[in-house]
C-alpha cells in the first residue's frame, strides 16, 4: 500500500507558530483543510494537499509550529510528549522537501524566535539552499516598509504575502514553481477515480490515528494517549489492489460535543463535515472498553447520513477471552439497528487485522452502488408478498403494494408505491429490506425506504 502521487514535489511550510502558516495552506490548496486559530500549537499533525497553479502541480505541507531550533539543529533530543512528537513530524517533512517556505509574521515584527530558527536553518546544510522567505500579513503599504527589517534573517529577500486577503500569494507561487522544476504538468498528470471514500470515526482515544498510521504502514498523524491530539481532519491517498482509496482521519466526537469549547469544538465540527465528504464511515471502537450511549449516537449520526459503516473493534490484544461470536453479539445487542454493518476485530498497535479492513472496504463500496432493474424489483415484490402479505398500518384494508423502485445509487434509495388510501405498518417496510440486504448484495449500507401513495406510477431514477 504506497500512496499514490509520491513523483510530485513536495514543498513544505515552516515558522514559529501562530504566524499564519494554515491560513497560507488553506489559500495555497484553495481548501479551508487545516484548522486555523489564534491559538498557539493549533496545528498538531502535519497538514498534506496539492496546489494547481499554472498548469503544474505540487504536494503542500502545512508543519507544526517549530518551537525549538535546537531541533533543527540536531542539539535537542526528540522525547516522547506531544510537542516533540509534533517537531519530530515537521523536521521529517523539511527533509523530504525540494522547497521551504519559512513564514514570518509582518505585523509582529522581528522576533528573536524567528532569529534562532532562521539561523538554524541557515546553518544546516539539510535547510539552507532551499529555504526562501515568506514575510505574512502584508496587508497595506503600511507594513510594506516594516517587512525590510526581515533581511536581518540572511534567507534572502523576503516575498511579502496576506494570506488572509490572497494578496501576493500568486507571486509566491510563481516563485515556487521556478525553484521546483519536477513540478508536474497538470494534463500529464495520471487522473484516477476515488474508489471509495472512508471517514475514521469514534470518540476521542479510541485509536483512530493509530488506526490510520497502521493503514497506511507510515507514521501520518500524530499518536497520543491524551484525548484531542487529533484536531483537524486528514485526507490521505493510497492505493489498494490498483484502486484509489481517501482515508480522512477527523477528530474524536466527544460525548459532551455541544459543550466543548475551542479548538476540540470546531474539530468536533469538522469531524462530522468530514463524515459528509465520505462514503463509508469506519466506527473506531475501544474494545477493552464498555460500548457506550455516544457510540450508538456516532452509528445514528452515520445512517442519517446514508453512509455505509464497517464497526473496527480496536484493541483486541488487550481482550483476554478473545471470542469473537460472544463479542459480536454483545456489540450488535448495543447497535441492534447497525447489524447490516461488517466487524471486524483488529490492533492497531500490532497490526494485527488491519489489512483485512481494505479488503472489506473496497466490497462495501461495491455494493454502495448496487443498481437492480426494474424486472428483477418486479419478481421480488411478487416473490415477497406471497412469503408474507403486505401488514396494514390503519384502517380495515389490508395494503396494495403497486410497485417497488430503485430511484438512486450510491446510497441506494427505494420507493415502495401503494393505493392512495392505503397504509402500509412500518414493520413491513422493514421486512422489505431485509429481504432486499438478503436477495442482493448491500454490505455494509443502510437502504433508505419511502412509501408514496399513488396508483400511477411516477418519479425518476437518480443516478
Amino acid at each position: 500500500m504506497t500512496p499514490p502521487k509520491e513523483k510530485l514535489p513536495l514543498v513544505a511550510i515552516c515558522g514559529r507558530t501562530n504566524v499564519g502558516k494554515s491560513t497560507l495552506f488553506n489559500r495555497l490548496i484553495e481548501k479551508r483543510q487545516a484548522l486555523v486559530s489564534d491559538i498557539e500549537g493549533t496545528t498538531r499533525d502535519c497538514n498534506l494537499g496539492l496546489v494547481h497553479w499554472n498548469r503544474k502541480i505540487f504536494r503542500l505541507v502545512d508543519t507544526a509550529g517549530l518551537l525549538d531550533a535546537g531541533f533543527i539543529s540536531g542539539k535537542k533530543k526528540i522525547d516522547n510528549d506531544i510537542d516533540s512528537l509534533a517537531q519530530q513530524q515537521a523536521l521529517n517533512y523539511l527533509r523530504e522537501a525540494k522547497l521551504l517556505l519559512f513564514v514570518a509574521d509582518g505585523k509582529a515584527g522581528l522576533l528573536t524566535e524567528d532569529r534562532l530558527l532562521a539561523k538554524a536553518l541557515r546553518q544546516n546544510p539539510l535547510y539552507s539552499a532551499k529555504t526562501i522567505l515568506v514575510v505574512n500579513k502584508i496587508d497595506s503599504g503600511k507594513w510594506l516598509t516594516e517587512a525590510v527589517v526581515f533581511n536581518k534573517l540572511g534567507l534572502g529577500e523576503p516575498i511579502t504575502i496576506s494570506a488572509q486577503t490572497g494578496a501576493g500569494t500568486g507571486d509566491l507561487l510563481d516563485i515556487v514553481l521556478k525553484k521546483i522544476e519536477a513540478a508536474t504538468d497538470l494534463n500529464e498528470e495520471e487522473e484516477r477515480e476515488i474508489t471509495a471514500k472512508l471517514c475514521i470515526v469514534g470518540k476521542p482515544n479510541v485509536g483512530k490515528s493509530s488506526l490510520l498510521n497502521a493503514l497506511l504502514g507510515y507514521n501520518r498523524v500524530i499518536v497520543s494517549d491524551r484525548p484531542h491530539t487529533t484536531r483537524e481532519s486528514q485526507d490521505t491517498e493510497l492505493i489498494h489492489k490498483d484502486k484509489l482509496i481517501r482515508l480522512i482521519d477527523t477528530a474524536g466526537i466527544s460525548r459532551h460535543g455541544h459543550k466543548s469549547k475551542g479548538l476540540e469544538k470546531e474539530g468536533i465540527a469538522m469531524s462530522l463535515q468530514s463524515l459528509q465528504r465520505a462514503d463509508i464511515a469506519l466506527l473506531v471502537l475501544d474494545i477493552s472498553e464498555e460500548l457506550t450511549h455516544q457510540d450508538a449516537k456516532i452509528v445514528e449520526e452515520i445512517v442519517e447520513r446514508q453512509k455505509s459503516l464497517i464497526i473496527i473493534a480496536n484493541k483486541w490484544d488487550k481482550v483476554e477471552e478473545k471470542n469473537q461470536k460472544h463479542w459480536q453479539e454483545k456489540i450488535f445487542s448495543k447497535l441492534p439497528f447497525a447489524a447490516w454493518a461488517p466487524l471486524l476485530f483488529v490492533s492497531a498497535k500490532t497490526g494485527a487485522k488491519v489489512n483485512k479492513i481494505l479488503d472489506i472496504a473496497l466490497e462495501v463500496a461495491s455494493a454502495r452502488k448496487t443498481e437492480i432493474s426494474e424486472t428483477q424489483l418486479k419478481k421480488f415484490l411478487s416473490r415477497v408478498v406471497k412469503i408474507h402479505l403486505p401488514a396494514k398500518g390503519r384502517g380495515l384494508k389490508a395494503p396494495h403494494i403497486y410497485e417497488i423502485a430503485q430511484t438512486r445509487h450510491n446510497p441506494p434509495s427505494f420507493t415502495v408505491r401503494i393505493g392512495s388510501r392505503d397504509d402500509l405498518h412500518f414493520s413491513y417496510v422493514r421486512f422489505l429490506e431485509n429481504r432486499l440486504r438478503e436477495q442482493y448484495d448491500f454490505m455494509g449500507t443502510p437502504i433508505k425506504m419511502s412509501v408514496i401513495k399513488n396508483k400511477k406510477k411516477h418519479g425518476v431514477r437518480e443516478a
